[in-house]
């Protein structure tokens, strides 16, 4: 026992006859080591970007709540009025009267139903 702890401590098994094979494990373990830690680390850097994202989503949809409100407010009759008041133009006392315009074959057409 005390012998095996003891090699282990001077490392005999990397320099020993069949050395090969361990030398072999150990640079897959650093190789498959060095990949695990590249992957976690793209992993957090995916994990940092979908929150920026997620927090760039929130405020872009803030500002379009308040666009769209204040949209709505300019489109309001009351608004429209109050701006064309100060460029002296003022709402209509006559309501609007629908115009009709009936192409000559339409005229002829209906003619020729109500005769």
């Amino acid at each position: 026992m005390k012998n095996g702890v003891y090699s282990l401590l001077k490392a005999k098994f990397l320099v020993n006859d069949d050395a090969v094979k361990n030398w072999r494990f150990i640079v897959f373990g650093i190789a498959l080591a060095i990949i695990m830690i590249a992957n976690t680390q793209r992993f957090e850097q995916k994990v940092f970007e979908i929150a920026a994202l997620s927090n760039q989503v929130k405020e872009l949809r803030s500002e379009f709540v308040d666009r769209r409100s204040e949209l709505m407010k300019l489109k309001m009759e009351s608004t429209i009025s109050e701006k064309m008041l100060q460029k002296q133009i003022f709402p209509s006392t006559v309501p609007p009267v629908k115009i009709k315009v009936v192409k000559e074959e339409e005229k002829s057409f209906f003619k020729k139903i109500w005769e």
